[in-house]
């Protein structure tokens, strides 16, 4: 999940950095809760970096840091000490760092005394802003350099910026201190065995005018900030889960957490919420990431697959543009929020390059048809559907031989541009890099499925010339597919066909999301599983982005050897639909134990180390965490093992566990279902159900797939012979 222009990862955060979200806004800070500037540290709002230093400081010396407990994802506590100038190991003072973020962060700073005399002692906050935006952090070049006053104003310290006619401010206030263009002080006395306590805000000024950041100081009077509010609504409408095993419980909980943490509004659109990529240098929508992140949630909270459809529809390509790889009828890849973040876009605020957004849309527009949206909503949607099927004709699909390809048109673009991105992300098994224009597998498994969803969409509402012309077009695809990816002496599928239509042969990952869209041959699929969970493939902790035996795989890479939590989620999906069932248990089961070594959050990835060589998941250097798609991962793994699904339109509901023993038994209250809500209860694997909505019914087995319903409606119109 590479930003656009991002072919250089983003650097280390530095060791025990702690980062907290609130939809587009986070902070990144040091294990102690000081701002670093000579990391990529900082507070973040709009994607523009309002603090790039705050630290504190007693008596001149840095806190040493004690612990950093994250008590929401927007808000931590810090516990530091002093460290003393005369020797002795143990200071009898401790400070307490309570931080909030929002737009801007608030901070309860707590200083105790434990010593059996007064300490007299100075409190001094350096405070810094660059207003950097979040490319120029990200990739550790600050070319800009702002023309920068700083001056007080009563209690507060006001920094003001302006370049090339743009103007930035942040305002730190701090009651009852001295305050200097250098910085914040105070000279205190703190009793023996007493505590002195004060409270920080920081706030952004757009343009001058200062952000109304909402906080409410939460020290113990029980008033809710807003992100408070936001949070407590938000549980409100999820489920509340129960299970056996309370290791996975906890995974799931935070998996909750971080997905509430990461949603955003459309500016333009308030009540249609969309969930932002991944922290900390994701903070926007990305077109694939928000897609899939979505679907994957659909059973907790089905609005926010409506919201990005929506938001992604309002946003879809109208014109060719070479410099934002716009084409009409195709789906952004990532859009960013601030003015001068533009500059990082070529002077666009929108980029297109991804080849596989676009018939992702289809895919989940068709999903979503059948959670229970009222017809007129999906029907408004069905243009943008149609539209996006035209690209994948006119644009993705340019020398006209079924298959979607990509090539940038962008020098500066992303040179790969499906899911793996990054710019050695596609290669050959002997690591030579694949030339464009580069089909990729699992994108023509997206196409298959969008014509599936389409045509069963069509034959719904009566137009069956559509349905049956889509529903060809997807038999055509998947015919061609499985003659010319498949490597019969490799016994698997090639991951790309390059620029001359060549085999891509490396084994990797991509070939595993085949399955979940039903293009795998039935005869080729038990090879396929079997080569996905070969030792080349499975490290322990999951399915590698590239096999062992390849010569690209690096397993502390980002794409060529590491493991991707939402890729193996798809693909242990993909095993069930195709009866692989111990296979998607042993994959689900590993992911996690995984997240147990993680304190039960999931990252972006993390390394592909054989779990003989390493007995815990190595992390990946600067995987992003909370990221949505891999907050997602461990609802999908559960609701797939449930086989959960619902046909509101078709009066039901479809659930036949298969829970490995070890998960112990399910509860589920709350749940969202066709405008009301249920409970589920699993015990031994038997679903019991409660609360359905008049003229919906629990059936076992699993919901028909969109291939089965339309060449079952297809058969109904044929002529019986």
């Amino acid at each position: 999940m590479a930003g656009w222009n991002a072919d250089t990862a983003a650097g280390p955060l530095g060791g025990g950095a702690v980062t907290l979200v609130e939809g587009s806004s986070f902070c990144i800070s040091m294990s102690n809760g000081d701002i670093n500037p000579s990391h990529p540290h900082g507070v973040f709002v709009q994607d523009t970096r309002i603090l790039s230093g705050w630290s504190l400081n007693i008596n001149g010396q840095p806190l040493e840091p004690l612990a950093a407990q994250m008590l929401e994802p927007y808000r931590a506590r810090f516990a530091g000490r002093t460290t003393r100038s005369d020797g002795y190991a143990d200071s009898p003072l401790v400070v307490e760092r309570l931080r909030e973020v929002g737009a801007g962060i608030q901070e309860q700073v707590t200083v105790r005394n434990y010593s059996p005399e007064p300490a007299d002692c100075v409190v001094s906050v350096r405070v810094e802003a660059d207003f950097a935006d979040l490319f120029e952090v990200k990739e550790a070049r600050i070319p800009r350099r702002w023309a920068e006053t700083r001056h007080v104003e009563g209690g507060s310290l006001a920094i003001r910026a302006s370049w090339q006619g743009i103007r930035k401010g942040v305002t730190a206030h701090a009651p009852g201190a001295n305050i200097t263009v250098d910085g914040i002080t105070y000279n205190i006395s703190i009793p023996a065995h007493g505590e002195w306590s004060t409270v920080l805000t920081v706030r952004p000024g757009i343009g001058g005018a200062e952000a109304d950041s909402g906080f409410v100081h939460t020290g113990g009077d029980g008033l809710l900030s807003p992100r408070d509010v936001r949070r407590r609504e938000w549980v409100a409408k999820i489920p509340v889960l129960h299970m056996g095993n309370r290791s996975i419980e906890r995974t799931l909980r935070r998996s909750y957490d971080d997905l509430g943490s990461l949603r955003i509004e459309d500016p333009d659109h308030a009540e249609r919420v969309v969930v932002a990529a991944g922290a900390p240098w994701f903070m926007t929508l990305f077109g694939r990431d928000a897609l899939w992140a979505s679907e994957m949630a659909m059973p907790v909270d089905p609005s926010l697959a409506m919201g990005t459809l929506q938001t992604l529809a309002d946003r879809q390509g109208r014109v060719v543009d070479a410099m934002s790889e716009e084409e009409p009828g195709k789906i952004l890849h990532e859009v960013r929020l601030d003015v001068s973040s533009g500059l990082s876009l070529g002077g666009k605020s929108i980029y297109y390059g991804s080849v596989d957004a676009t018939p992702l849309f289809v895919c989940w527009l068709g999903d979503a048809s059948r959670w229970g949206f009222a017809p007129e909503t999906i029907a408004n949607l069905l243009p943008n559907a149609d539209r996006a099927l035209d690209w994948i004709r006119d644009y993705g699909d340019k020398d006209g031989d079924g298959f979607v390809e990509y090539e940038r048109l962008n020098p500066q673009g992303l040179i790969n541009q499906g899911w793996k991105d990054s710019w050695d992300g596609i290669n050959f098994a002997d690591g030579t890099l694949a030339e464009p224009p580069i089909a990729l597998c699992e994108v023509q498994a997206y196409v298959y499925s969008a014509y599936m969803a389409r045509s069963w969409i069509a034959y719904d509402t009566g137009d069956t010339p559509l349905a049956e012309e889509l529903a060809e077009r997807a038999a055509q695809l998947k015919k061609r597919f499985n003659e010319q990816f498949w490597i019969p002496e490799r016994g698997y599928y090639a991951v790309a066909l390059d620029g001359k239509k060549r085999q891509v042969d490396a084994c990797a990952s991509n070939m595993g999301q085949c399955l979940w869209f039903g293009l795998v041959d039935e005869d080729k699929a038990p090879l396929v599983a079997e080569r996905l969970m070969s030792p080349e493939m499975f490290s322990g902790w999951g399915v590698r982005t590239l096999a062992s035996d390849m010569g690209a795989y690096n397993p502390a890479s980002y794409h060529n050897g590491s493991v991707w939590p939402h890729d193996n989620a798809i693909i242990a999906a993909g095993l069930l639909r195709y009866g692989f069932i111990a296979e998607a248990q042993r994959i689900s089961t590993a992911l996690f134990e995984a997240a147990d070594f993680f304190e039960g959050r999931l990252p972006e990835l993390f390394c592909g180390f054989s779990r003989e060589q390493f007995p815990e998941p190595v992390p990946y250097p600067t995987a992003c965490a909370p990221q949505a798609w891999a907050a997602t991962t461990p609802i999908l793994l559960v609701t797939s093992l449930m086989r959960y699904d619902a046909d509101v339109s078709k009066g039901g509901l479809w659930m036949d566990p298969v829970l490995p023993e070890s998960y112990g038994d399910v509860h589920i209250s709350n749940a969202p279902m066709a405008g009301g809500r249920i409970t589920i209860d699993i015990a031994n694997s038997v679903p019991r159900v409660e609360g359905l909505p008049r003229g919906m019914v629990l059936n076992r087995g699993h919901r028909p797939f969109f291939t089965e319903l339309v060449e079952k409606a297809g058969r109904g119109r044929k002529p019986q012979v």
